[in-house]
């Protein structure tokens, strides 16, 4: 299994910190998220049923044609590489790691893509995967650019995988409504702009013929049927959607200005986290986190990736923490 943010009651008890006096910015999950509201027994106690209203909610939040609900996206990445016969398959590096794990589990031969030179050459593969914007460095490439890649691959039957599970906050930038494409698909998320990431929702889009596979590979009742009922309403609410927003490219911007402040600029992030190499990389996440806030660290490169705090208090917390580290 591979490492991943959000493990606090690791963290709690490696440092002796009860939970819930830990500011977790280690997973880039929305703080505020989406409120949850009661839900009929009903959601509980009867399967799960694909006419229940949650494929068009997301037909008309990602203006794609084609969509299959599943566990998280997690779920289509682990399956995807099953639907193809095995081949030379290019991954974005540094990524999010379970995209290049999945193919390699699957007998595929994985390339790293290095995001600093990918703009110039895509390369000779099956498959290419990238990340929009890329986890955990914030880089984005171009709708023109990234095009150009899916012409070249599609032309000799390839696939162009797009994982847009930090994009939300931006949707002008997403691929979703040109899905109906031939071998183009895109991965979304209600983890992260949502804050829904413990009802383990996703979707994959792409060509019926392709989400059919995709389909009978996973099973039926993919995803719960509470979670079904929370997606749908939280697809339809657009006024929550539009607030969100905004507050969240603030928030960004804010988190970005704290760190230049301290001396700490970041290299990269989006509206819901902000990544930043440095040498004392690792120092800086144990010195956070014996003050009990909890960051995403990375090896290689050396890097920290903090999500947002969720309000005055907690900012002022990682204010005071980044002032000690400065000093």
């Amino acid at each position: 299994m591979l490492e991943h943010g959000g493990r606090l009651l690791r963290a709690a008890q490696q440092y002796g910190i009860p939970v819930a006096d830990w500011l977790d910015l280690s997973t880039g999950i929305n703080p505020r998220g989406w409120p949850v509201p009661a839900l009929p027994a009903a959601a509980w106690s009867r399967l799960p049923e694909e006419t229940d209203g949650l494929v068009p909610a997301a037909h008309d939040y990602y203006g794609a044609a084609h969509v299959l609900p599943v566990a998280g996206s997690q779920a289509a990445i682990q399956a995807l590489p099953h639907l193809r016969p095995r081949g030379r398959v290019g991954v974005l590096s540094p990524g999010y790691a379970e995209h290049g794990h999945a193919w390699r589990q699957a007998g595929h031969s994985v390339v790293p893509l290095n995001p600093d030179t990918l703009g110039r050459e895509l390369g000779p593969f099956d498959v290419a995967v990238l990340i929009q914007p890329n986890n955990p460095t914030g880089t984005r490439f171009t709708k023109e650019v990234v095009l150009a890649w899916y012409a070249a691959l599609a032309a000799r039957g390839g696939w162009l995988v797009v994982d847009e599970a930090f994009i939300d906050a931006t949707p002008e930038h997403s691929l979703a409504p040109l899905t109906d494409r031939p071998g183009l698909i895109v991965l979304r998320s209600l983890g992260k702009f949502f804050g829904l990431a413990g009802a383990r929702v996703g979707f994959a889009l792409a060509q019926p013929d392709l989400l059919q596979r995709l389909a009978e590979r996973l099973g039926p009742w993919t995803v719960a049927g509470p979670a079904r009922l929370v997606a749908e309403q939280a697809l339809r609410d657009t006024t929550w959607q539009a607030s969100a927003r905004t507050q969240l490219q603030a928030a960004g911007a804010r988190l970005a200005e704290l760190l230049h402040r301290h001396g700490l600029a970041p290299d990269g992030g989006c509206a819901l986290f902000q990544w930043l190499r440095h040498d004392s990389a690792a120092d800086l996440h144990r010195h956070l986190a014996r003050r009990g806030i909890l960051t995403r660290l990375f090896d290689a490169p050396a890097s920290l990736r903090l999500g947002l705090p969720g309000g005055e208090a907690a900012w002022a917390r990682l204010d005071a923490a980044l002032a000690e580290w400065q000093r």
